[in-house]
């Protein structure tokens, strides 16, 4: 073998894990280091008992590691925050908190958004199976519940994103029925 093979086999061993190595571990050591911010969202429920889906559009807010603010504007006024293990909610002038320590279905749920968004691989397999297609620059993650209850409710929940980013949550339940979260982030100060 000659040395200008030999460097050109060495250069294509050495060069190949940097675009082959995009895996769980590597999605999640990059969403790992995103620092939090706003973002818009759009909301679209498919329902079967409806005609139509259901639309719903407002601003998030992703304070790492654990607390996420989603302020609902259309069709009608919501604020959700999810701060640790506790979420709130507020609508028309009520507000209900639920410590979702004592639900572990309602927990696992959260932590598929929570997870994926602190990169916390541990929360996402303790409760998930993971599937991770494409590259860095274009993934989707798709989870299937492990757990037999959840499994019930929620046959898959799919993320995906560029880089650090989250720009889509799709869930689709067992009655069939789904949900498709789109996310922009909001850049400025």
């Amino acid at each position: 073998m000659t040395r200008r093979l030999a460097f050109a086999l060495l250069f294509v061993l050495l060069g190949q894990p940097a675009w082959a190595a995009f895996d769980v571990g590597s999605l999640m050591a990059d969403l790992a280091r995103h620092k939090g911010g706003k973002a818009k969202f759009v909301e679209t429920r498919y329902l079967a008992v409806l005609d139509k889906p259901l639309k719903a559009t407002g601003e998030m807010n992703y304070t790492p590691p654990d607390r996420l603010e989603k302020r609902t504007l259309t069709p009608k006024p919501e604020l959700m925050i999810l701060d640790k293990d506790t979420l709130t909610l507020e609508r028309d002038k009520q507000k209900l908190s639920i410590n979702l320590a004592s639900q572990p279905q309602a927990l696992a749920f959260v932590d598929s958004i929570r997870g994926t968004l602190a990169g916390n691989r541990a929360a996402l397999e303790r409760n998930y199976l993971l599937n991770l297609e494409g590259t860095a620059d274009k993934w989707v993650l798709t989870m299937l519940p492990r757990d037999q209850l959840m499994a019930s409710f929620v046959l898959r929940i799919v993320v995906s994103g560029s880089r650090n980013q989250m720009r889509s949550i799709e869930y689709l339940q067992a009655d069939g029925d789904r949900s498709l979260l789109t996310i922009e982030p909001i850049t400025g100060p």
